[in-house]
Order: C-alpha cells, then sequence, then structure tokens
C-alpha cells in the first residue's frame, strides 16, 4: 500500500479510472451482448437499430482511451458484417 502523500493520491486517482473504464468496458459489452442475441433471433430491423447504438458506444468507448482504436474498428467490422450477412441470409 502507498505510504507518500503523492503515491496515495495517485492511489485515489487510479481506482476512479478502473472504476469508469470498467463502466464503459460494461457498457459496451451490454450493448454487443444485445445485437448478438437480434442476430441470433433472426430480427432484421432491431439488429440494425442495436448495431447503430452499438457502433456509437464502442466508437466513444474507444475515444476515451480505454480500448484501442484499433479494437474498436475490428469489433465494429465484425459486428456489421454479421449484421449485412442476415440482411443478405434474410432477402434471399
Amino acid at each position: 500500500m502507498a505510504n507518500h502523500k503523492s503515491a496515495l493520491k495517485r492511489a485515489r486517482q487510479s481506482e476512479v479510472r478502473r472504476m469508469r473504464n470498467r463502466a464503459r468496458k460494461s457498457r459496451m459489452k451490454t450493448a454487443i451482448r444485445k445485437l448478438e442475441e437480434a442476430i441470433r433471433t433472426n430480427a432484421v430491423d432491431e439488429a440494425v437499430v442495436r448495431l447503430r447504438e452499438a457502433t456509437s458506444i464502442i466508437a466513444k468507448t474507444a475515444a476515451k482511451g480505454t480500448i484501442h482504436r484499433n479494437t474498436a474498428a475490428r469489433k465494429i467490422s465484425r459486428l456489421t458484417k454479421k449484421v449485412n450477412m442476415l440482411k443478405v441470409a434474410q432477402s434471399a
């Protein structure tokens, strides 16, 4: 445990950041889970709406520095690909 005044402050700041990052990641994962559930149930309209929400949340999470921007881009790309495949399957 930290003993110096500056180290104690640093520990407090780290804890606040950890909790903030944890909340952001949790929000992102929930949005992804909801989207994947819509894809599983073959609900195209709902999946498109959920994709827009998930994309926004993932991008915000990356913008805040919680996840790397390339990780965000990869997640968005893969989710978009899944929704597009669902659209193609429904139209065929």
